[in-house]
């Protein structure tokens, strides 16, 4: 059903529950269409002028409709108890300890997505909008002891994968929408408003990038667009062993048409970049460039990418 629908690949613990929904509610979607589509051609051909030439005003007298409307309620309130509000209750009023999970603050302008990690102390340095510039986008205090060791990324969100993430989203100026396709998450960024949400990463962005790995026919003078996105999967060498384009590397034109003169007929590409930060709300003109990346990694890479974040604080 997910390839059914064009659903992207599922990388968060409760991923399977929200794509079980939608497809509930697609199948009752489906049935509907046929079920009513089908009333009204048996309607249009049953009570045709041709077989109803004398107007009938005591109408069907059957309560065929009472009971399928009847029915069609029900499934919505099986839906919607059985599966919408557990869900929610489960997702959205139920968060886990944030001492076992991984807290960060995410601070939608226009446009850019803030990033705001506690450090290695695990807590936040108090923020001021008095201190906010171009180099300080969430106003953060250096000079108080809990803000000097505090992380800030634009645009890039690290996670470590097998552990739950709370994020504290806000926004600055406009309402916009924080979404993860591959993480089955959207919430709406309002100004003057920290909104809660949480989700656990499954999947590392390596494991994502090998189940999205396709093999590609290649010619040289003739570049596909997509290749602008990706990177090779493989390394690859020319007849004397010479390194074309090692795995991870991006696959320009250039790179392309060696390849191919190379004698590789067809390679292994994937998206340099598969999980993204979608903004959904129309938030202004440079709304296209509303757009962030994430990178799951194992603890160990998380831990080594901290270090070295922090290694570029100022002393």
């Amino acid at each position: 059903m997910q390839d059914l629908l064009g659903l992207p690949i599922d990388a968060s613990a409760h991923g399977p529950e929200i794509d079980h929904m939608i497809a509930i509610v697609h199948w009752l979607m489906a049935v509907l269409f046929v079920g009513w589509g089908s009333f009204f051609l048996y309607s249009v051909i049953r009570f045709r002028k041709a077989r109803q030439s004398k107007a009938d005003y005591a109408g069907v007298k059957s309560h065929m409709s009472s009971y399928l409307e009847v029915g069609v309620a029900l499934f919505e309130i099986v839906l919607i108890v059985g599966f919408a509000v557990p869900l929610w209750a489960k997702r959205v009023n139920e968060f886990p300890p944030e001492k076992g999970a991984l807290v960060v603050r995410v601070v939608a302008e226009q446009f850019a997505w803030n990033i705001h990690y506690p450090g290695a102390d695990g807590v936040f340095g108090p923020t001021d909008v008095k201190l906010v510039s171009a180099d300080n986008p969430v106003g953060l205090d250096r000079s108080d002891p809990d803000g000097k060791d505090d992380i800030v990324t634009i645009n890039q969100l690290t996670l470590p994968v097998g552990k739950p993430v709370i994020v504290r989203l806000t926004s600055k100026d406009v309402i916009h929408s924080f979404g993860i396709p591959l993480l089955r998450v959207k919430q709406d960024a309002i100004p003057g408003q920290v909104i809660p949400l949480w989700f656990e990463p499954v999947e590392t962005t390596e494991n994502i990038k090998e189940r999205l790995t396709k093999r590609y026919q290649i010619k040289k003078g003739e570049y596909d667009p997509r290749f602008t996105a990706m990177v090779a999967m493989m390394d690859y060498v020319d007849t004397e062993n010479n390194l074309i384009a090692g795995k991870g590397n991006l696959l320009f034109p250039d790179v392309i048409d060696m390849l191919a003169e190379a004698g590789h007929n067809e390679i292994l590409a994937g998206p340099d970049t598969p999980m993204e930060i979608a903004c959904a709300q129309l938030c202004g003109l440079g709304h296209y460039r509303m757009r962030g990346y994430v990178a799951i990694k194992t603890q160990e890479e998380f831990e080594a990418w901290l270090s070295e974040e922090a290694s570029y604080l100022p002393e």
